[in-house]
């Protein structure tokens, strides 16, 4: 086969990534559909039974709001229990706070914090519930399950960011629909779900989560008059300090128990204010129902996203006439789903039951009911979810069940226990609860004991709708098959492309180091690294499907990378020759004392890292240095902020020094990049700490100021350097005796040319790496700071080590370990496969108001942290690498230098990244009936896709940077030599002028 070219090359890469893009894009859109299940909104056929097909069709497009109210009240049969409903939402506030964990009551501090809250849970004029979350716990998809009752889709944690109008059935717009007037304070998540709906507003970004103050404050300042107002059905409050002061510092902040008192001021206004109190004279109803909930909990660190118990255990409270229970003698709390909040306020208020929901009413919501009206508010809600039922099951026998014009005394023998398939058993539960309402109807009622046939009947609902319930909750919406194979094939067939390019690179390598060596011979010895290089892409795709493996990926990249060190240490001592280690004055001594010294720098930072962070999800409970350090103090902290910042500085400010440019030229890039870690530094001390984030103007002003400095440093000194390398002309040929008539040779030119762009790399990449390291300093949690410079010293150790081309480790071994150590300082950042630590504060330093665009970049930036940095240290890897193995090329021209020096170092991540997204994405299509696909496997998915966009991202700036100074160095060259050939032409003409005149004056 004929040698690749540059553009075949290229050409072929563009495909199998283009072909990549398209196939992971297509898989994403076809797995995580967001679609409804059942398209329109609830109306008046909603009180008729499945089964009555034979009722007309409601038309109320031109019903008047008070006729529509009214036809609801009719047709339900179940008179509006309050008046006004008072929807108080604290986001990220764990139900554990206010109602205990595991039987046991708050902590001392959560009881002190909220004192009036607790007196009323005391008393039983409130009842409060864990309400259980679904994943994912961000604020959307939560805010349209308590609205909707339905589970939204997965790929909603993204669309959290740029919200859109809810177009599915929902209580607000049913709400509207019978003249109901709302008025919302607080997060403008509201007013993007619900465009134009409400009467007044005042919003606020629920992003910008350095406010812990202004955020609530902007809410309660319009309390009081909205609750003196009587123009208004429906308020909506939504605080965000609770969760924007857990982003900052966790559940344990010195900000959170007096955020709590807060809280319990509002609530303890709200009650106190006549809309609460009881008016005989209008009625019971016309009460005002106060229900306070949060979204989601938060994790020890304050973060969300993820399926755990901390994130997961959200508060739901009703405080109203109608929720008056027995006084608690332990906190032994009841249990639901966040979505059975939809049904519950549906019933009480006298609308119809969302189209979608797949919640259950809670019990204690129907006290204030009669036991018909209780029976009927659970027949609503039979109906509903059967009708979601047969959209989910074709051809579901039971819904002729749902009529109750049948002899109950027939059908009594037709109650059963329930067992069986899917089908038999959901229909076998209905028509027990069927049944036994229509015996409580019954005029022979007085032949059953009436107490115990309204339990059964109650029971035998509740058995339904649970099972119901948990079914369609569970319910993997179908996936279109064929839509799913052709994106699993474009994947496979781009990771055989990469592959392809991979293989002919190697094989040319080696014909041109090896000549007339046997290829099958060499493959045959190949070295241990090789062999477990291998072994590790092997060991990462086997633990692919197991879901325990996933949650604690972070110890197989730990274990690979020790072990790797470990590999290479071992090759490096047995290449010492015998009965050389006493001539300590030759050069191999040196080399193999740097070697060891790269080799245990590795090891101690990476060691260093794996304790810094007890990552993943099982054991996060377990001590590590972040939490030694946190509970030491937060000067401990700070301290090592400052000391991490001043040694990256340092090593920088080292590496620029050793760069053999232009001094003057070293000098600025030296000086700039001094001035952006002093700015850094200064931001740190002042503006900077564990429990509170700054917001001031100052502190933006400072961070955007940074920003503004190193990307002009950086990518000046990446435009700059390779016009400022040395002379192209080499010393020795310049001051040769050579006449000027002579040609310099071409393998001198050609080693100019490695020259000069080895010298431009080597500081372009130092540029790269130090902008990104400050960078990170400035983003990360303060904890941090220490594993960004540990980050720093592995690129600097493992560029020591590669820099010594005397082992002649392959290129793609070369920079399969700077992957490997990439991912592993991913985990070593505390990133796990769960979207609960993503580091929501960071992403808003700089920002003076919410920009989805800026902001995502940032959050992308903190996240991909260290992948990023060790894909940047390619630039640098290019220059420090030993190519005397790989030939020099016949010319100097473009496309073989690029080839020469880009192609391994970009197709090697490229090759590893798709084996394991296309493996990836067969476990997932695999596993979408586990039970942990929503909590587990998916979300890891979207990491890959993350991780994916982040080599592409990398491997772009790497290609591009060669590419710019390749071109500028052969342009630099050929320059040069136009030149030098105009001067000796000139130089020959002179000659030939001066012959002749010598010849005519000797004659």
């Amino acid at each position: 086969m004929s040698a690749m070219t540059c553009t075949r090359l290229t050409i072929w890469t563009l495909c199998g990534v283009l072909l990549q893009m398209i196939g992971f894009s297509v898989f994403v859109l076809g797995f995580f559909p967001v679609k409804p299940t059942l398209v329109g909104v609830s109306g008046p056929e909603s009180y008729r039974s499945p089964a009555n097909r034979s009722t007309e069709d409601f038309n109320f497009t031109g019903t008047s709001s008070d006729e529509l109210r009214s036809l609801f009240w009719e047709l339900s049969k179940i008179p509006p229990s309050y008046d006004r409903l008072i929807f108080m939402v604290v986001d990220g506030l764990p139900a554990e706070f206010v109602l205990g964990k595991d039987g046991q009551p708050p902590s001392i501090a959560m009881l002190d914090a909220m004192p009036y809250t607790q007196s009323l849970l005391a008393n039983g004029m409130a009842i409060g519930y864990h309400a259980k979350a679904a994943p994912p716990t961000v604020t959307m998809p939560r805010l349209k399950a308590m609205v909707s009752g339905a589970i939204g889709g997965f790929l909603d944690v993204a669309f959290n960011f740029h919200t859109q109008a809810l177009v599915d059935d929902n209580l607000l717009g049913q709400f509207f629909r019978i003249g109901w007037k709302m008025v919302m304070l607080g997060d403008d998540t509201w007013l993007k779900l619900f465009p134009q709906l409400f009467l007044r507003h005042d919003a606020v970004s629920s992003f910008f989560v350095k406010d812990t103050v202004l955020v609530d404050h902007n809410v309660s300042r319009h309390l009081p008059s909205e609750l003196n107002q009587d123009d208004w059905n429906l308020l909506i409050l939504h605080y965000l300090g609770v969760d924007h002061v857990g982003h900052i510092g966790g559940r344990k902040s010195v900000l959170m128990v007096p955020k709590l008192k807060e809280m319990d001021e509002v609530i303890k206004m709200i009650h106190r204010n006549n809309v609460l109190s009881y008016d005989k004279d209008r009625g019971q109803s016309q009460q005002t129902l106060l229900v306070i909930v949060s979204d989601h909990g938060m994790t020890d660190g304050g973060n969300h996203g993820g399926s755990s118990q901390d994130e997961t255990d959200s508060l739901a409270l009703f405080i109203g006439p109608g929720f008056k229970v027995p006084q608690y003698s332990s906190y032994t709390h009841k249990s639901a789903n966040q979505v059975d909040i939809t049904p519950t306020l549906a019933i009480l208020f006298g609308v119809p039951i969302p189209l979608n929901n797949v919640g259950v009413v809670i019990a204690e919501g129907l006290d204030s009911l009669t036991d018909d009206q209780r029976l009927r508010a659970l027949e609503l809600n039979s109906w509903q979810l059967l009708k979601l039922l047969a959209a989910q099951l074709p051809d579901l026998s039971c819904l002729s069940l749902a009529s109750d014009d049948h002899d109950d005394d027939d059908r009594w023998s037709t109650i059963s226990t329930c067992d069986g398939i899917l089908k038999g058993k959901l229909c076998c539960l209905y028509s027990n609860a069927a049944v036994l309402h229509n015996l409580w109807r019954s005029k022979n009622i007085l032949r059953f004991n009436s107490s115990d046939l309204y339990n059964q009947t109650v029971w035998a609902y509740y058995d339904f709708l649970s099972s119901a319930s948990v079914w369609l909750s569970r319910r993997v919406t179908d996936k279109p098959v064929g839509q799913l194979a052709l994106a699993l094939l474009a994947m496979f067939l781009s990771c055989l492309v990469v592959l392809w390019l991979l293989f002919c690179l190697q094989r040319e390598s080696l014909k041109e180091t090896l000549c007339c060596i046997d290829l099958k011979y060499d493959v045959q010895r190949w070295s241990f690294d090789e062999i477990f290089a291998l072994m590790v892409v092997l060991i990462l795709v086997i633990s692919m499907g197991s879901s325990s493996m996933i949650e604690e990926e972070q110890y197989i990249w730990h274990f690979v990378m020790s072990t790797f060190c470990c590999i290479l240490f071992r090759k490096a001592m047995q290449s010492i020759p015998v009965g050389m280690q006493s001539s300590l004055g030759n050069g191999l001594y040196k080399r193999r004392y740097s070697e060891i010294s790269s080799f245990l720098a590795l090891l101690i930072a990476g060691r260093i890292m794996r304790g810094w962070h007890q990552g993943g999800v099982n054991w996060t409970h377990f001590p590590d240095i972040s939490k030694w350090l946190e509970h030491a103090g937060h000067s401990y902290i700070k301290s090592i902020q400052l000391l991490s910042g001043i040694l990256i500085i340092s090593l920088s400010l080292f590496s620029f020094s050793m760069s053999r440019l232009n001094r003057s030229f070293i000098f600025q890039v030296k000086f700039t990049f001094l001035i952006s870690g002093l700015l850094v530094l200064h931001h740190i001390m002042k503006y900077q700490d564990n429990t509170f984030l700054s917001s001031s103007y100052n502190a933006t002003v400072m961070a955007q100021v940074i920003y503004a400095i190193l990307g002009v440093s950086t990518f000046g000194t990446v435009l700059a350097s390779p016009w400022l390398t040395p002379a192209l002309i080499c010393g020795e040929w310049a001051s040769s005796d050579t006449q000027l008539s002579a040609s310099p040779s071409m393998d001198a030119q050609i080693r100019c040319v490695l020259a000069g762009t080895r010298e431009s790399s080597y500081l372009s990449g130092w540029a790269y790496i130090s902008c990104w390291c400050l960078l990170q300093l400035l983003l990360q949690q303060p904890i941090n700071s220490m594993p960004v410079f540990l980050l720093l010293v592995q690129i600097w150790a493992s560029m020591n080590y590669f820099c010594n081309d005397e082992l002649h480790h392959k290129q793609w071994v070369q920079v399969s370990a700077l992957y490997f150590l990439g991912m592993a300082g991913h985990f070593g950042l505390g990133n796990t496969n769960t979207l609960a630590t993503i580091d929501v504060a960071g992403a808003f330093i700089g920002i003076s108001s919410y920009s989805t665009l800026f902001s995502g970049v940032l959050m992308f930036s903190i996240t991909y942290a260290s992948p990023m940095l060790f894909l940047l240290s390619l630039v640098l890897y290019i220059s420090v690498e030993g190519t005397s193995f790989l030939g020099i090329p016949d010319d100097a021209d473009l496309g073989p230098l690029l080839k020469m020096r880009v192609a391994i170092p970009c197709l090697v991540p490229l090759g590893i990244n798709s084996i394991l997204l296309t493996v990836y994405t067969i476990v997932l299509l695999q596993m979408r009936n586990h039970l942990f696909i929503w909590s587990v496997f998916s979300p890891k998915y979207l990491y890959v896709c993350a991780t994916t966009v982040c080599i592409y991202i990398g491997l772009s700036i790497v290609a591009g940077t060669q590419i710019y100074i390749c071109w500028v160095c052969s342009l630099r060259r050929r320059m040069g030599m136009s030149l030098m050939t105009d001067t000796n032409k000139i130089s020959q003409k002179w000659q030939r002028s001066y012959f002749d005149w010598a010849l005519k004056e000797g004659q």
